[in-house]
């Protein structure tokens, strides 16, 4: 183990370009003259699906292992988005969500579809070890129902066709339609429609009946993605595919894929995909779409746009920001947080202490990977690449037992942390990058504030940590973020208390701020 200490050149960097920054630190895409800029959300919001209900779009994204999950955005105007629900509070179907002796990492709930039928909206969606489930609710913003169904469906594209059936597309490699009944089971057998012939992987189904035409709007996935729409005059096909978008120009587009068509009140048609964007994770485009010869061609030219002239939607709406920093001022959490797995609710708390997250160690175990109540949050990229994202908190740990490690993470495969690590009495700080512990410093106070800055653009994220708030000094070695699709989300700010010795011992968190 070495021990490196050192002030961070970010700090002066921060000090010198954040008066003149103000406007890539926006985490929106909506640029103020009537234009927006994609991405349309910098963050890992993958696998969209959208559908207009009244005057109000809505936008279901996957969130994998991560509960209060199933994230539901919700827009006016396509381009400002703002928090709708997580539909799902916690997922009690199998004791790996509880990190009970397994995980399920690279697993859980996505590629969700969402509808709104008869005043009600639904969520569809499979999880590849549980199965099928479907969520319902009259108000988006919940409560939700959800129950397991028969059957799951990989992929699924949930249609209420006009004639009173249910249906769903589903499938990797070939595509199946699929009758339902009205407790969505299987009405009749699968019925194969497709098989893809670009290459393998056809899958991302969603199911529109436009002019008299079913279409499957599909992609064959990948880092250099193929979106395509099938269509037919039957609903069990024959179909004909048509590639609707291709774009692997380098840039912001690269690979645009996989999402949801969506016609304005207007009549303008456009599509929201995503596009695999480096270790922060998969994020939203949104793109113009023309109907030539009845078919949706997306972007410009064959390109997907990067700068565009927002969507006519019948008025202007206000630019918004989605949340990030919290000051945990609240009894519950703000929604842009997520746990690691479902949480031990007897082990953490917004009111014992109010005005602070108080993280209670839940279960002794070796390593971050296996800590239930590590609460996590999506970082944003920022629209001028080459600044950084830095979040920061502030930190009591007077209350720690030995054994217990707890601060500040950038997760996914590998990981790092600086944290305040507590042994035979004394506590230390350390810095751990996929579970090896790089560097450690003394502790001067038990209030300290622990800082991670990360860039999508470079992949790197470093760890410091300081007992004012002012001078910061980093602590160990970078880490190299990847995309691994071992854990299949981007990675993730998490703040953690685990035990390694023994349970009890607790930690308070007075906030988290980003940039």
């Amino acid at each position: 183990m070495k021990n490196i200490v050192r002030i961070s050149p970010y700090l002066f960097l921060f000090t010198f370009i954040l008066p003149f920054c103000l406007n890539a630190q926006k985490t929106h895409s909506d640029n103020g003259d009537g234009t927006y800029t994609n991405p349309l959300i910098p963050a890992d919001f993958p696998d969209p699906d959208v559908i207009l209900v009244d005057d109000t779009y809505y936008m279901v994204t996957t969130t994998m292992f991560v509960f209060p999950g199933v994230t539901v955005l919700k827009s006016h105007d396509l381009v400002n988005w703002e928090y709708c629900s997580n539909a799902v509070p916690r997922f009690d179907f199998s004791p790996c969500y509880d990190l009970d002796g397994c995980n399920r990492y690279s697993h859980g709930q996505w590629a969700t579809s969402i509808k709104y039928h008869n005043g009600r909206f639904y969520l569809l969606f499979i999880t590849l070890d549980e199965g099928g489930f479907l969520c319902s609710a009259v108000n988006p913003e919940g409560p939700w129902e959800i129950r397991k169904l028969p059957r799951g469906f990989y992929d699924p594209g949930l249609f209420f066709d006009d004639d009173g059936r249910i249906y769903v597309a589903h499938g990797y490699g070939e595509i199946s339609i699929t009758e339902l009944d009205s407790n969505f089971a299987p009405k009749d057998e699968d019925v194969l429609v497709y098989t893809g012939d670009i290459r393998d992987g056809l899958e991302g189904t969603h199911v529109y009946k436009i002019n008299g035409y079913y279409y499957l709007y599909c992609t064959y996935g990948g880092l250099d993605g193929i979106q395509v729409a099938l269509r037919s005059k039957k609903i069990y096909g024959p179909y004909e595919q048509k590639v609707v978008i291709r774009d692997t120009t380098p840039g912001v587009n690269f690979g645009i894929h996989q999402g949801a068509l969506v016609k304005t009140q207007t009549g303008e048609w456009w599509t929201i995909l995503f596009v695999d964007s480096g270790p922060f994770g998969r994020f939203p485009s949104l793109q113009p779409v023309t109907w030539i010869d009845e078919w949706p061609m997306v972007g410009v030219d064959g390109k997907a746009v990067v700068n565009c002239k927002k969507p006519n939607v019948g008025k202007d709406y206000p630019e918004k920001d989605l949340p990030v920093s919290d000051e945990f001022d609240e009894t519950t959490l703000g929604m842009q947080w997520g746990w690691n797995h479902n949480p031990d609710p007897d082990r953490w708390s917004l009111t014992q202490r109010p005005g602070y997250l108080r993280l209670t160690t839940a279960k002794v175990v070796t390593s971050l990977r296996e800590a239930r109540n590590t609460l996590t949050q999506r970082p944003f990229a920022r629209y001028d690449q080459t600044i950084p994202t830095a979040g920061v908190t502030r930190m009591e740990v007077d209350h720690m037992k030995n054994g217990d490690i707890a601060g500040l993470a950038v997760f996914q495969d590998p990981y790092a942390y600086i944290a305040v690590k507590q042994d035979k009495g004394s506590k230390q700080l350390i810095m751990v990058n996929n579970g090896e512990i790089i560097a450690s410093a003394p502790v001067e106070d038990n209030t300290i504030y622990l800082r991670t800055i990360a860039s999508n653009h470079t992949r790197k994220a470093t760890f410091e940590y300081s007992f004012d708030n002012k001078t910061f000094m980093a602590l160990g070695d970078e880490l190299s973020m990847r995309f691994s699709l071992k854990i299949f989300t981007g990675n993730k700010f998490c703040l953690f208390n685990f035990a390694t010795k023994e349970t009890g011992g607790y930690v308070d968190f007075d906030w988290f701020r980003v940039n």
